[in-house]
């Protein structure tokens, strides 16, 4: 797990600022600048009425009186994309909009239920309990 962090933190920033000084490069320094700042205030309206979007699927799903697991994944999916849009750079919108998009995030959420189902089988599933101990489920 910490390789996959240390790779996703130091592999990213380096791809990012490779793609940012070739887009520069090829369209100018301004319409680069003017291209992210552009990408991440539409990114972030379009995660706003998504997470809306979800928030009400999730309260409808409850009413109704069934777990809202697929509205809670998107809702988490969704809040991904808000952070990877703070990040500036043409990869990291990229990947937002792929969360933030309804139908390439539908087979993220499964691929996410199917992990977390097999983590459950397998009793690895790791949560903190508001008292803030460790348990298994």
């Amino acid at each position: 797990m910490f390789l996959r962090l240390f790779l996703a933190f130091t592999l990213i920033p380096v791809i990012e600022l490779y793609l940012i000084l070739q887009v520069g490069h090829a369209i100018g320094a301004l319409p680069t600048v003017l291209a992210i700042l552009t990408a991440a205030g539409l990114g972030a309206a379009l995660a706003r009425q998504q997470g809306l979007k979800a928030l009400s699927g999730v309260r409808t799903t409850l009413m109704a009186g069934r777990m809202p697991t697929d509205a809670l994944i998107d809702a988490l999916l969704i809040f991904a994309s808000g952070i990877l849009l703070v990040a500036p750079g043409f990869l990291t919108d990229f990947m937002a909009l792929f969360l933030l998009l309804p139908l390439t995030r539908k087979p993220i959420r499964e691929l996410m239920k199917r992990r977390l189902a097999r983590g459950l089988k397998r009793g690895t599933v790791r949560v903190f309990s508001l008292n803030g101990r460790l348990g298994r489920w």
